[in-house]
């Protein structure tokens, strides 16, 4: 979810409009736009030709240069322009720019990655570095599939920056290297930051009511009650971009049947969605809405406006990613006592214990295969990379990265000090749903607005709502023209 968040994922601005007309991934992750269309045609149709110029030479590959970039070769790298900023980036480029004088880096911040960059990938004579993200990401499978990224293992299987008895991949979080693969081994895509997903919440607000937070559903529904009897919804969402409620209703589901149940879901499987976990959480969460805790006018609401919403204390609980914090800045109060929780369950039958999350990379950075300098795009991640860096993006932007560490030191946030936990609590009960990534449409327009949204803003049952989800995914999973994805 690009610019977590990300994503990203993760705003377009942290005090304007949010990043997620599209999400992000982060998220965030792998989102296309429709002016996107065109580039795909392009790419299909074997938009290239020559690159514009000589690829740079190799350089003297040294313990200092691991990936033997050309000390005089400039280097160039577009970032996306998003809830982020810019300084964290443009920070590092300081450090390459230091560490190779004679180099000249051309850097440069759009919001406009795909109608900025597509003539120039047709022309053949991308950036070296792109932070492919926000509403125009480019579709990474398609440019994988095109022969237009760089495979980044050699990347990876660099000394890290800090400690070259240690190699890059090393000292990333679980499952980064795996997102950056599509089909196979090479390794297309390093998601930078690092999401936690799940149910956000104020402990001033969770304390006034003299509750812990619920850990059964049983427990939840209490809450709730107790939150309407003071003039509170127990919850809100971002009701026009209902692909937000995953955000904690698909570790829910992971918790209650397994990850299993993820895997099969995520792998297009007949009947995936007809599994009783998923009833579960359907009714689970539909029942919010019955019993009338759902803030009136959620569905309705955009994530902006159902995040302010939340900050101003009209509703108690908001599924969300970590980019959160930083998106909704502006409105939180001070002493609000931001906090993530992983998802209620149903009972003590789940299959897996309470504090199972939601976490994945976000904000995917790509190295063209026909830009003329990779090495030193590579290079440019690798320092990025580093704890350095590493905490300088965490303390200016309330956000971790794919760096395993880097909070030493770093007076925590809230809401980070509460991410951080959150995973240290779930130890190896990480989910990471691949389908927000893998079948954009499908989980955007037709689980979220057309199944989900539906379903919580009552207009469809659970029952209603699982077969016409089973439906969409039947139809994906028949569709040649939708490039399949399996859990390996």
């Amino acid at each position: 979810m690009g610019s977590t968040s990300a994503e990203n994922n993760g705003a377009d601005g942290t005090s304007g409009v949010g990043r997620r007309d599209l999400i992000k991934r982060s998220a965030a992750l792998g989102l296309i736009s429709v002016p996107a269309m065109s580039f795909l045609s392009a790419c299909a149709s074997g938009g290239g030709g020559d690159n514009g110029g000589e690829k740079a030479k190799a350089g003297k590959k040294t313990a200092k240069n691991p990936l033997a970039v050309n000390d005089s070769a400039p280097m160039e790298f577009v970032l996306f322009d998003g809830g982020f900023g810019k300084e964290y980036a443009e920070d590092a480029v300081k450090i390459y720019e230091k560490d190779f004088p004679k180099a000249k880096v051309k850097f440069a911040a759009t919001q406009k990655i795909q109608s900025t960059l597509q003539p120039r990938f047709n022309q053949g004579t991308p950036p070296d570095l792109i932070d492919n993200s926000g509403a125009e990401q480019m579709d990474m499978g398609v440019l994988a599939s095109k022969n237009q990224l760089t495979d980044l293992t050699p990347l990876l299987d660099a000394p890290s920056y800090d400690d070259p008895s240690k190699k890059v991949r090393d000292t990333l979080r679980p499952g980064i290297v795996e997102m950056g693969q599509l089909d196979g081994d090479p390794v297309w895509i390093m998601y930078y930051a690092y999401t936690v997903y799940g149910v956000w919440y104020s402990r001033k607000a969770l304390d006034s009511l003299d509750e812990q937070y619920p850990e059964t559903w049983d427990q939840m529904l209490a809450v709730c009650a107790k939150a309407k009897k003071k003039g509170m919804a127990g919850w809100t969402y971002a009701g026009k971009y209902p692909y937000y409620l995953p955000f904690s209703l698909y570790p829910m589901i992971g918790k209650v049947g397994g990850r299993e149940v993820l895997d099969a879901i995520d792998n297009l499987e007949p009947n995936a969605w007809k599994h009783p976990a998923v009833k579960a959480c359907f009714d689970a969460y539909y029942e919010l809405y019955k019993k009338g805790y759902v803030l009136k006018g959620t569905p309705g609401l955009d994530h902006i406006q159902s995040q302010t919403a939340w900050a101003e204390g009209k509703a108690l609980f908001i599924p969300n990613g970590s980019w959160v914090e930083n998106e909704s800045a502006n409105v939180i109060p001070k002493d609000f006592d931001l906090a993530v929780s992983a998802p209620t369950g149903i009972d003590g039958s789940d299959k897996m214990p309470f504090g199972t999350i939601w976490a994945s990379g976000g904000e995917p950075f790509i190295v063209p295969a026909k830009g003329k300098n990779a090495a030193g795009g590579m290079e440019q991640l690798r320092i990025m990379l580093s704890e350095a860096s590493s905490k300088n993006f965490t303390s200016k932007v309330k956000s971790l990265t794919a760096y395993n560490g880097g909070t030493d030191g770093i007076t925590l946030t809230p809401g980070l000090k509460s991410g951080v936990a959150a995973l240290e609590k779930a130890g190896d009960n990480v989910v990471n749903p691949r389908i927000q990534d893998w079948y954009v449409q499908l989980q955007k327009e037709q689980i979220g607005v057309a199944g989900l949204g539906e379903m919580m803003a009552g207009r469809i049952t659970p029952a209603e709502a699982i077969k016409k989800i089973q439906g969409f995914a039947d139809a994906a999973a028949k569709d040649s023209s939708i490039k399949h994805y399996k859990h390996q």
